[in-house]
Formats: structure tokens, C-alpha cells, sequence
């Protein structure tokens, strides 16, 4: 879809001012068009991408200031094998999928996104292929509103973009894309109760989203909090690290790939998030010292 909200920023990034489109035939009507990010017609669009030799098409690509989600939008809508979007589609799933127990290593997890194929094992739950590649779409959904602001629609459509066609989808109890009918207990911990889900939902978003400034500690004590929650039968943790992803792209943070092999670390900040804070808050520094790695790799600046 077509996005032209950031269309005069980006003429004025390539020196076309508002004079200089009235000398190559653009009318100030249509100016205050570009203005106020209306739509044009192909005329005029080919007229500016004539003058300027690029294709129309290029002039109204959505803009993110943020570079990191641009760099993983412009590579999902090209299809660019190797780069962020690729490395953070397979790096991601594989290590959020391991910590919740799928058998699929980080070699069949990239095969599934590069080939949609995969070599045969022994032991290997259909469910895990089907969330691994659930996973993917989930990630490129996060990718598409990333800077919307959360709202439990979006929580509740990462969750059935995850679980739907899946074995627990046949359950006629299980709430797929709704929040749990059966309470549940994790880590020993008790839940809150599916009664009271909606309202302690609608409590932590409005006190999230009401926040001025976000920063990585705030976006810590989100997920922390939506996982004492656990407003869903089953897939929290991977709902709640995309709600992460999601939310760090939102605001300009670093985003953090918490790796299977710090699973008992991450494990141990959660259950002790409410007593002690600085157990998850640098298992989540670690995820971002993690996805720098993989920045510093590809040679991006972060």
C-alpha cells in the first residue's frame, strides 16, 4: 500500500523545495497535496520522479525515523536474503521457539524460512514447524505496525497468528487469538484469574501507553508484568517477547534476541521480577548485547 505521509521530507532530503517544485510544473494546489501527505495523481508523481530519475513507486515508500525498522522494512518488502530481516526472522524464532521447547534447531529453523522445506527427524512435533512458521508472519506482522500504538487487538492477534491450525486450536476450550478460559499456574506462580484478565489487561496498557518517554526498562517491566499476567492458555512467553520486539521498534530501542542458551537466567528474572528487578533487566541487556552482534556483523551502525 501506498504511504504518502512522508513524501515532502523526503523531497526536501533531496533538495526539492516547495519553489522548486513550482518551477518544474507543479501547482500549489498540489503542493499542499504533498503538504499534507494526500494523495497524487501518476501524473504528478512521474512528473517528480522524472525530475528527479527515480520510479514513482520509490518517492512514496513508507519512512520510519527509525533506521533499524527501516532497514527491516526495506528488506521484508525486497525479499533480501542475508541481511537484518533474514537474520532476525530465524535468530528470533529459534531461540523464543527453544525456550518454550520446540526440538527444531537453529539449522531446520532457517531452512523452513529460506526453502519452506525441512530435512526429516526423528521426534519432530508437527506443531513445532507450524509455530515456527507462524513465528515468521508474526514477526512480519510486529514489522508492519510497529509503530502503532499496543492495544490488546494487536496482543490478541499475535497470539492467533501463532497458535492458529495448531493442536491446541482443535481444543474447544482453548481460546486461540482470546484470552485463557482456565486459570493456570507457571513457574509456581499463580496467574491471573480469566476473569480478570480483560481488566488487568486494560490496567497495564493504559499505564504503559501513558508514559511520556519509553525506555528499555520500561518495555522490561511490560513484559514482566504481562507474563505474571499470563492472559493466555499457552504461548505467553512468545507473545510477550514479540510485544517486546514490537515495542522497542516502536520507540527507537535497541530490540533484545534473548538467546535458549540464557533460557534458566531469563527464567529466574521473571519469577523474581517482583522482588528483585535487575535479574531480568540484564538478561534483557544481554538480548541486546545479543542483536548488536548480529548488527556489527552486517556492518550496520547502531
Amino acid at each position: 500500500m501506498i504511504s504518502y505521509d512522508g513524501l515532502y521530507a523526503q523531497l526536501q532530503q533531496a533538495g526539492l523545495t516547495k519553489t522548486s517544485l513550482t518551477a518544474i510544473g507543479i501547482s500549489s494546489r498540489t503542493i499542499a497535496k504533498i503538504d499534507k501527505g494526500q494523495k497524487l495523481s501518476d501524473h504528478t508523481l512521474q512528473k517528480i520522479a522524472d525530475y528527479l530519475g527515480c520510479s514513482w513507486d520509490i518517492l512514496c515508500q513508507e519512512v520510519s525515523g527509525n533506521h533499524i525498522l527501516q532497514i527491516l522494512r526495506e528488506e521484508k518488502e525486497a525479499g533480501i536474503s542475508g541481511g537484518l530481516y533474514h537474520e532476525l526472522q530465524i535468530r528470533m524464532t529459534y531461540n523464543s521457539n527453544h525456550i518454550e521447547g520446540s526440538k527444531l534447531t537453529e539449522d531446520q529453523t532457517r531452512l523452513i524460512f529460506e526453502t519452506n522445506t525441512i530435512d526429516s527427524g526423528d521426534g519432530i512435533l508437527v506443531d513445532d514447524i507450524l509455530e515456527t512458521v507462524h513465528h515468521f508472519r508474526a514477526i512480519d506482522y510486529v514489522i508492519d505496525i510497529a509503530e502503532d500504538e499496543l492495544t490488546e487487538e494487536i496482543i490478541k492477534k499475535l497470539h492467533y497468528i501463532l497458535k492458529h491450525d495448531t493442536k491446541d486450536s482443535t481444543l474447544s476450550w482453548f481460546a486461540v487469538g482470546d484470552y485463557k478460559r482456565r486459570a493456570n499456574v507457571v513457574g509456581g506462580h499463580e496467574t491471573a484469574k480469566p476473569k480478570d484478565v480483560p481488566a488487568c489487561m486494560e490496567t497495564l496498557l493504559s499505564e504503559y501507553n501513558g508514559k511520556s518517554v519509553v525506555s528499555i526498562q520500561d518495555v522490561i517491566a511490560l513484559h514482566a508484568e504481562f507474563e505474571y499476567i499470563h492472559p493466555f492458555q499457552d504461548g505467553n512467553g512468545r507473545v510477550g517477547r514479540l510485544i517486546v520486539l514490537k515495542e522497542c521498534l516502536r520507540h527507537n530501542i535497541l530490540p533484545c534476541i534473548i538467546e535458549d542458551r540464557k533460557k534458566a537466567f531469563y527464567y529466574r528474572g521473571l519469577s523474581e521480577w517482583r522482588n528483585e528487578k535487575g535479574w531480568l533487566t540484564d538478561t534483557f541487556l544481554d538480548g541486546q548485547d545479543a542483536f548488536i552482534r548480529l548488527l556489527d556483523l552486517l556492518d550496520i551502525p547502531h
